[in-house]
């Protein structure tokens, strides 16, 4: 079967067509709707999110990017961008998708302690090529998410009140620019753009490889402890206070989890209520030791992980699945979590409640996740003390209820809730999300820098700001 007469098919979209037929006739790989190279680089990881972009670009370099902009500017399309499937959020009709899959290059520098990373990377192999230097990149909960996704949105992993918010370790980007111009961003090259990538998600370009600085941490005292259900008042009460009084050198979350009896799920909480709070600790682990011996006498954990371990199985510490799943999400940030708020949480998701919530996460912020290091960027609310995850497993016969429950429960916070969200947890798009993760002085100038940069509005992660 010819490009041409699988544009003119059942699925043909007249508006992006000329610029994907201009495209395969000058070599650039495209993949159209009914072929396995479509169903393979539109997965998605979130089931409800699907994706449905007129024909896919599996771009090899930057100058496939820039030509594929061009042409999509010239026949009036929008272009999306993938690199692993990983926070879909429009569902990308009558857009062109750019899929930075095979961007895969990661070259170590241990000298100088900085890496140079593809578009296409996921964190695990960073972590694994930064290993045998005693070297770290600051990855967040998941090794599985892609790099360039996760540090355009701030970046809030495991060490983050240790280290700071990865988009902070960023040296430079190369980037195309929604004008179809190849450029390099740093703090000195062209830094309006680089303040606008730390932060901004993929509203101002579609970069194809970034270069970090990485910290010497070659491994950690971390984990998790596993509570049971009767022991979550407690051990959730006990945290909000421990919590205040932990040192940079520490890092922590808990979870209320309401797992299903899978194998995926550790045997001793699969099929049950439990409590995960999880620990990374920077320092001596003796000293780290000390600190959470304050949770392990509140109650007798079911499971125990927290070891020294190497930096690389930071993923141990949250465990997040990563088989795909339909996952209703949400996301708020509070301004405190004393006992008071514990008492509500508990009162909301706790081993009690009747809820369909499968994991409520709060996340304690603060330490130098406050620090820009003198370089400002486009995310906002640093400021804020805690965030709270939930997700919900959206199958038929509870789906009704998680939306529900997951509404009750951060209206529930709302007398701790503060304004904003982060933009690698909210789960909108559009002028929703804009608004949501850019106080209105951010917004103002992502949005001038967008019609400097992508005049013609071809990026479709820049909808928000320009609708």
């Amino acid at each position: 079967m010819t490009i041409l007469s699988s544009l003119v098919g059942s699925d043909y979209r007249p508006a992006p067509a000329a610029a994907l037929m201009a495209l395969a006739e000058s070599g650039v790989p495209v993949h159209l709707p009914g072929t396995d190279d479509y169903a393979a680089l539109t997965r998605t990881s979130n089931l409800v999110k699907a994706i449905a972009p007129a024909g896919v670009v599996a771009v090899r370099d930057a100058q496939d990017v820039s030509h594929a902009l061009r042409l999509a500017a010239t026949a009036g399309v929008r272009v999306a961008v993938q690199g692993t499937g990983h926070g879909a959020t429009e569902s990308m009709q009558d857009a062109i998708l750019v899929s930075t899959a095979a961007l895969d290059e990661v070259t170590v520098h241990a000298g100088e302690r900085w890496a140079r990373i593809g578009a296409g990377v996921r964190w695990q192999a960073v972590l694994e090529a930064c290993a045998p230097h005693g070297l770290a990149g600051l990855a967040g909960s998941s090794p599985d998410v892609g790099v360039v996704g996760y540090l355009t949105g701030g970046g809030l992993g495991p060490v983050a009140r240790t280290h700071g918010l990865a988009s902070d370790t960023v040296r430079a980007f190369d980037v195309v620019t929604g004008d179809g111009t190849i450029r390099r961003a740093s703090a000195t090259q062209n830094p309006d753009l680089f303040w606008g990538l730390r932060g901004g998600k993929g509203t101002l370009g579609i970069v194809t490889a970034v270069e970090i600085d990485l910290v010497e941490q070659p491994s950690l005292y971390a984990g998790a402890l596993w509570f049971d259900a009767a022991d979550a008042p407690a051990v959730i009460r006990t945290w909000s206070v421990w919590s205040s009084l932990l040192p940079e050198a520490g890092t922590t979350s808990f979870a209320v989890l309401h797992l299903p009896d899978l194998p995926v799920f550790p045997e001793v909480v699969r099929g049950r209520t439990s409590i995960s709070v999880r620990f990374a600790w920077t320092g001596d682990p003796v000293e780290g030791a000390e600190m959470v011996q304050a949770l392990r006498s509140v109650a007798e954990p079911v499971l125990d992980t927290v070891r020294v371990m190497p930096y690389a199985e930071l993923g141990d510490i949250h465990s997040d699945p990563i088989d795909p799943m339909p996952l209703h999400e949400q996301h708020s940030l509070l301004s405190s979590f004393g006992p008071e708020t514990a008492d509500r949480l508990i009162e909301l998701v706790g081993p009690a409640a009747a809820t369909t919530l499968a994991v409520v996460e709060v996340r304690q912020l603060g330490g130098k996740v406050r620090d820009d290091r003198g370089v400002p960027s486009a995310f906002a609310f640093r400021d804020a003390e805690f965030s709270v995850f939930s997700l919900g497993v959206l199958v038929p016969e509870i789906a009704q209820r998680v939306v529900s429950d997951s509404a009750h429960l951060h209206s529930g916070l709302a007398p701790w809730a503060t304004d904003g969200g982060l933009p690698n947890f909210t789960d909108t798009a559009g002028p929703v999300w804009a608004a949501r993760v850019f106080p209105p002085e951010v917004a103002r100038r992502l949005q001038t820098l967008s019609l400097v940069y992508d005049p013609d509005g071809v990026l479709l992660a820049a909808r928000g700001l320009r609708s």
